[in-house]
């Protein structure tokens, strides 16, 4: 995978921090296909095993009346074929309620949980900040995933006295290395990917939620324009195109822990 970083601001380093597993959290199906597509499906390219979790089954979604009875299977199979297409075919749900997911203990146990029994080196998820730029990234659903996700990330997985019913079912404590977070305040993102060559396919990864795009010409025109400029602010060639990420090193070699 061909990556460009701000390299003064992003803690990570393509060329010497391995990644081989990867958990990334979102809040309803099609997120992640929209923010981060491309970069999974460089790294399922290279062999690394990605995991999705969704938060709610996105019952909340949608444009047609004709489609709220079904909805729920209806976006399941969209997350399903659409993750197919980039590589990932290992898809979790929590089944909150979408327009209604908060950073509950119950939600976090639920992401301690996972991230115990898969024991990722990446965690990427929605960032807890809103972007004012462009609210409609910021909805409370996004919002919520990056602050479970993030209070999950420390202390919870790493302090075996957190939820000890989990450690006690034989899911011990994991020193997560990276915290990825992304559909944030772009002055936070320090890190980016190069998708140039995975372009088509995160674009056919979301073309797949027909349930969720009125204007699909609209719609691929603002992707693409969004990916030239991402490529832009991370200094990459011209006509390149780009994913962003906050990139947080969590565990590192002169990581002080405490709980």
């Amino acid at each position: 995978m061909t990556e460009s970083a701000a390299s003064a601001q992003s803690p990570f380093n393509p060329a010497t921090h391995r990644v081989e597993r990867v958990l990334c959290f979102a809040a309803h199906p099609d997120d992640i296909d929209f923010a981060a597509a491309g970069t999974i499906a460089a790294w399922t390219a290279a062999g690394v095993q990605v995991s999705y979790c969704i938060m709610t089954d996105g019952d909340a979604g949608g444009f047609d009346p004709a489609h709220r009875a079904e909805i729920i299977v209806l976006r399941a199979a969209e997350q399903r074929r659409a993750a197919e297409l980039v590589g990932v075919t290992d898809i979790h749900y929590l089944h909150e309620r979408d327009g209604y997911l908060e950073p509950t203990h119950e939600v976090m146990k639920g992401v301690v949980k996972l991230i115990r029994e898969v024991r990722p080196d990446v965690v990427l998820a929605m960032h807890p900040e809103r972007n004012w730029n462009r609210i409609q990234k910021s909805h409370p659903d996004h919002l919520a995933v990056g602050e479970a996700v993030t209070r999950a990330v420390y202390p919870a997985v790493e302090n075996p006295f957190a939820y000890p019913e989990l450690a006690e079912a034989g899911l011990a404590a994991y020193k997560l290395p990276w915290l990825w977070l992304y559909a944030g305040p772009e002055e936070r993102e320090n890190h980016f990917v190069d998708v140039t060559d995975h372009v088509a396919t995160k674009l056919d990864a979301i073309h797949v939620h027909v349930s969720q795009h009125p204007d699909v010409a609209a719609m691929e025109v603002a992707v693409r324009n969004g990916m030239l400029a991402n490529a832009r602010r991370g200094s990459l060639a011209d006509g390149r195109s780009a994913e962003a990420f906050h990139v947080v090193a969590v565990n590192g070699p002169g990581t002080i822990a405490g709980f």
